[in-house]
């Protein structure tokens, strides 16, 4: 079988391959190579020796606590004593074997042992192909907040196996769908088209139109990150890829409220939704695109509102998110459908208006 590959033209190029059955090239990747960890949760150890079949390396396999219990300093020190343990050296290699906490937490992994080795991604979730494993960003959590430490380190590739989707439980697939149905907002609103004209085949892991929308998010994400690899700081409409966060402000706040319980798109959803209303009421957008945003998410699933009483509590959380500059709160915003923009500081009267209409209908 042929995979088209998509080109992610950074400062050390590399390629997305997306397609059933592309965890098979997994060798060609590691050529010259004498090690490999493979950093996985224990729900996938099954799949170890199909992965790593054919491997002439060293295989050591690193099992790590599932989603976001994974992403801690405690579990990082663990990988690095491992990979201690087992000798390796620079000219090794880490494989990043699951969900978008795994390959956050390989990838920096690999960032930062021995300042840098070869890095391979293999996410086996809907959310991890089309953003986590895709721009070289990587990182881990603290008490305080999301994704706080962490560095960019480009993948050699990303081998996303459409096969792997077929395992996904429904809730799995409808957050990994916010970050596809995200791109359609931000940039191409084919996406949104295609997905609103058939949702049920949108969901369903083996249909073509869930493949076709995967490459085409990967292929915004892959343009954004090409254009602007370190997220340079963005003024107005001069955004780089800021626009990537577009909802994750107010998503990452949630997810800290929720203690991690929710799963990542859905927090993202009701931070789209929240983006549009601050949007609107800053007369950057209108009713029409607002209203997208609500049954958009809604066919897919995904969650749209919040309790109101939480609005004081996830706005000082707001406050710490990685995406501030100095004392400056940041929003992502849309000036129209496929428009992102940077808006600073917005009035705090508006963003807690804002917050009171999720509620609203």
């Amino acid at each position: 079988m042929t995979w088209v590959p998509i080109d992610v033209a950074t400062e050390q190029p590399y390629q997305v391959l997306i397609g059933a059955g592309v965890s098979s090239l997994l060798p060609q990747f590691l050529d010259g190579v004498e090690r490999v960890a493979v950093i996985h949760p224990p729900g996938l150890a099954s799949l170890l020796p199909a992965i790593t079949t054919g491997l002439d390396q060293q295989v050591t396999a690193i099992r790590v606590p599932e989603a976001e219990a994974g992403k801690t300093a405690e579990v990082l020190e663990g990988c690095w004593e491992a990979l201690a343990g087992a000798g390796f050296t620079r000219s090794d290699a880490i494989l990043g074997l699951g969900g978008g906490a795994t390959t956050d937490l390989a990838g920096f992994v690999a960032a930062t042992w021995l300042r840098g080795v070869r890095y391979v991604a293999l996410p086996t979730s809907l959310l991890a192909m089309v953003d986590a494993a895709v721009g070289g960003k990587t990182g881990i959590n603290l008490s305080a907040g999301k994704n706080l430490v962490g560095a960019f380190h480009e993948p050699f590739t990303v081998l996303g196996d459409l096969d792997f989707l077929a395992t996904l439980p429904p809730s799995e697939l409808r957050s990994g769908m916010a970050e596809v149905l995200k791109c359609g907002f931000i940039a191409d609103p084919s996406i949104l088209d295609d997905f609103q004209a058939d949702p049920v085949q949108a969901l369903e892991p083996t249909s073509e139109l869930q493949a076709t929308l995967i490459r085409r998010a990967v292929a915004v994400k892959a343009a954004v990150v090409a254009a602007d690899l370190r997220e340079r700081t963005s003024a107005g409409s001069d955004i780089g890829r800021e626009a990537l966060n577009y909802g994750h402000t107010l998503g990452h706040a949630i997810e800290r409220q929720e203690h991690f319980s929710w799963r990542h798109g859905q927090a993202v959803s009701v931070g789209m939704v929240f983006a549009a209303e601050v949007a609107r009421r800053l007369g950057l957008v209108d009713d029409d695109l607002v209203a997208r945003h609500r049954r958009v998410l809604e066919l897919a699933g995904l969650p749209i509102r919040y309790p109101e009483g939480t609005w004081l509590t996830l706005r000082d959380t707001m406050s710490l998110d990685k995406k501030s500059r100095g004392s400056s709160l940041r929003f992502v915003l849309l000036n129209g459908l496929a428009a992102p923009t940077i808006v600073a500081d917005p009035p705090e009267g508006v963003l807690a208006d804002a917050f009171l209409g999720l509620n609203a209908l």
